[in-house]
């Protein structure tokens, strides 16, 4: 959004430490013209936001059609910084030793505390953030992906425009058969922050939900998924005006288009089971 001139600056700096081949750089400004970066950052400028998953397809296609230029991309948020200087040669490590993984979600932590918040943690038992494991979904702001995941389920749903976008890769991902990876090791530096300070959080977070399931969960799921989250949101008990919010972003799900559906077969329905996060919650 070329608001955080030197927190980018700082991110790139640590992307250009990495150990082994340099990686190379896209940036992609949201209706903004991103100026005086280090020599050899590429640069894409928008007319316009196009939101988090709109914009990073954008930066996909950068790297050539549906990423083919390249094996592995990564994205990381602008106000980031990868705190070791291995974090590429684990990344090429972890894709070479398994060629069934898609995906790889970083562990973000605050850059003061270290400490990672629970709601970064990409499973339902997130305790213990340090322990890495497989998992059914990924952080947006810290993660690297196989681009052959791309060229095989698609990109990432720009209509989203914000929230849930990864899940929406994630669960199309893993129907193609890949496997997701949380590591602990691989470590993005991040200021602690709570996701509703953004004016349309409530809205969008509902209205995706139900676009996240009426997209990718079988018939009789649907309801199920939708109605556990509206019950745990009530739970909740947001302020009248997010839950005014929440019930127009729910309404807006229901109402208006959700894009293609193609509802995950049930063998992968156990298989998200299995890793601890039935489709369900």
């Amino acid at each position: 959004m070329g608001n955080r001139p030197d927190d980018l600056k700082a991110l790139l700096d640590s992307v250009a430490r990495q150990e082994g081949d340099p990686v190379e750089v896209v940036v992609v400004g949201q209706g903004v013209k991103v100026t005086d970066l280090p020599e050899g950052v590429r640069t894409v400028d928008l007319p316009e936001n196009l939101g988090i998953p709109g914009g990073r397809n954008v930066g996909i296609e950068a790297f050539g059609p549906g990423g083919s230029d390249v094996d592995v991309l990564l994205f990381l948020d602008d106000d980031g910084l990868l705190e070791r200087t291995d974090t590429a040669e684990l990344c090429r490590q972890a894709f070479a030793e398994d060629p069934g993984l898609g995906i790889v979600s970083f562990r973000i932590a605050d850059p003061e505390t270290g400490i990672t918040q629970r709601r970064h943690v990409p499973r339902l038992r997130a305790s213990d953030p340090m322990r890495s494991s497989r998992v059914t979904t990924f952080l947006g702001g810290a993660n690297a992906v196989r681009t052959k995941v791309f060229e095989q389920v698609g990109a990432l749903p720009a209509e989203f425009f914000y929230a849930h976008e990864e899940t929406d890769l994630a669960w199309r991902a893993l129907d193609a058969g890949w496997s997701i990876d949380y590591r602990a090791d691989m470590v993005l530096l991040h200021p602690t922050t709570a996701p509703s300070r953004h004016a349309v959080y409530h809205r969008m977070v509902a209205r995706n939900r139900v676009w996240l399931a009426r997209r990718n969960l079988p018939a009789p799921l649907v309801p199920v998924y939708v109605g556990v989250w509206l019950l745990l949101t009530l739970l909740r008990k947001p302020s009248g005006p997010a839950l005014k919010a929440w019930f127009g972003g729910f309404r807006e799900g229901w109402t208006t288009p959700c894009g293609p559906r193609r509802p995950m077969r049930w063998r992968t329905v156990w298989r998200l089971t299995r890793l601890g996060r039935p489709p369900v919650i």
